[in-house]
């Protein structure tokens, strides 16, 4: 299973512009964006392609691990740009 390459891009609804599917693979820290599988299900079986792809623990920290609520990942960013 072949990923779209950089001809085909979206619309990105977190950062709200056109991004390509080799940045959401490693938007999160080098691991895929949280949001990839629900973007990217309907160009091709982003799931299948992931689950073949990442190391389990990988797939663990990208789409089952509790994410921290947006303010306190606003406020960590603060802090350490500062």
């Amino acid at each position: 299973m072949t990923p779209p390459g950089d001809d085909l891009s979206i619309r990105c609804p977190k950062l709200g512009h056109q991004i390509f599917f080799s940045y959401c693979l490693h938007e999160n820290n080098k691991l895929p964006c949280f949001k990839i599988l629900d973007c990217w299900h309907t160009y091709f079986q982003a799931e299948k392609y992931l689950k073949d792809t990442l190391t389990q623990s990988d797939w663990e920290a990208a789409f089952e691990t509790p994410r921290k609520p947006k303010i306190l990942r606003v406020c960590h960013n603060i802090i350490v740009t500062y």
